[in-house]
């Protein structure tokens, strides 16, 4: 599926976003607190916007994705950055490789989202960071039913007019409208392995938020 949207995936994000999406890189890479010199790697990267974001703290930032149809896209347009074939759930990387670790819009994806978070946490030294930026719940109630109803009516529609297979956001509404909560996922964080101090943020009023984490 990711494949099949390769070729326009980052236009597409932005425009169904209304060009939020850059505003929720930069948040990411913020809440990671990365330092010059320092390993971090993005996992679910696709065509490596989010990794080339990273970058520009000075830290060495590698991506990770399952798709190679992302990655080929990806190494076209940006091919000064890193960008690896690897799988969630066992990634190619030896343990303890990176200072700080990140997942954006993608741990929906696997299909073992205990497995994954296990699976960073091998990669991550101690004393490292995780954060996962994903969609999430919006706060106000108001707010949180005209979002649903963007969400599952009108998303679809806005992707048929950018999106080179308008069907795989039919199945990114579903995702989202399934996803846990925020208090939800820092459970399952919670649960998952050596994660410690485990809290989030939200952005865009909840549309998104930011888990953050550190490996005990």
């Amino acid at each position: 599926m990711f494949d099949g949207v390769a070729e326009r995936y980052d236009l597409t994000n932005t425009v169904i976003s209304f060009g939020q999406d850059r505003g929720w890189r930069r948040a990411t890479r913020a809440a990671l607190g990365l330092r010059p010199g320092e390993r971090v790697l993005d996992v679910g990267a696709g065509t490596g916007i989010s990794t080339d974001e990273l970058g520009r703290s000075g830290a060495f930032a590698v991506g990770a994705d399952l798709s190679t149809g992302m990655l080929r896209a990806g190494r076209r347009v940006r091919p000064q950055v890193p960008l690896v074939a690897g799988d969630a759930l066992k990634l190619p990387f030896a343990d303890e490789t990176f200072d700080a670790v990140t997942i954006s819009f993608a741990l929906r994806n696997v299909v073992d989202i205990e497995g994954a978070l296990r699976e960073l946490a091998r990669i991550t030294r101690p004393g490292g960071r995780l954060v996962i930026c994903e969609f999430s719940t919006p706060t106000f109630g108001p707010f949180r039913t005209v979002y649903m109803q963007y969400l599952m009516r009108s998303l679809p529609s806005v992707a048929r007019g950018v999106s080179s297979n308008p069907d795989a956001y039919v199945y990114l509404a579903e995702s989202i409208r399934a996803w846990p909560d925020q208090p939800a996922l820092a459970a399952r964080i919670a649960a998952a392995g050596p994660w410690s101090r485990i809290g989030w943020r939200n952005l865009t009023g909840g549309v998104v938020a930011l888990h953050r984490a550190t490996k005990a």
